[in-house]
């Protein structure tokens, strides 16, 4: 079979996590690419990252964010608890492990990646909002689910 390019909403949330898990337990198989999206708004070091303002960052394989420097370098979230989970699902199942960042609109740029990356499945978690809370805040699920151009899988923080 061939090599499958799954990707993972990833926010660092328990709902995120959540999400991962269930990815890692029911979606993913022995080659398959595991592909973590974390978008974050813009900010306080908006410049260092303008070069990637629109396509993202490289494409940053699981190895080299075990290490602080790179992972300080990209201001990505230290959660010893999601990189034990990568580091043991890639080793079981034969993954490769790879994240790619993006700044901006969540909404825009978690679809923007699925077209990029040409991604096959996409899995993200709920937060869990009321009827009421979704109509004012916007949900990025519910707009993921509406313009993705793969499957979505949201899975439920509760």
């Amino acid at each position: 079979m061939a090599e499958r390019r799954i990707g993972v909403a990833m926010d660092f949330s328990p709902s995120s996590k959540k999400a991962l898990r269930w990815a890692t337990d029911n979606l993913v198989r022995k080659g398959d690419t595991l592909v973590l999206l974390h978008i974050r708004h813009h900010g306080k070091d908006e410049a260092k990252n303008v070069l990637w303002s629109r396509t993202g960052s490289p494409l940053i394989p699981l190895e080299e964010l075990m290490d602080p420097p790179v992972r300080q370098r990209y201001d990505m979230p230290e959660d010893p608890e999601v990189f034990d989970m990568l580091n043991a699902v890639a080793r079981q199942k034969e993954l490769c492990v790879v994240i790619k960042m993006y700044w901006g609109d969540p909404r825009e740029k978690v679809c923007d990646a699925v077209e990029e990356l040409h991604l096959e499945s996409l899995v993200m978690g709920s937060r869990g909002l009321g009827q009421i809370q979704r109509i004012l805040l916007g949900s990025v699920t519910n707009y993921v689910l509406s313009n993705a151009s793969c499957p979505v899988t949201v899975v439920k923080s509760k």
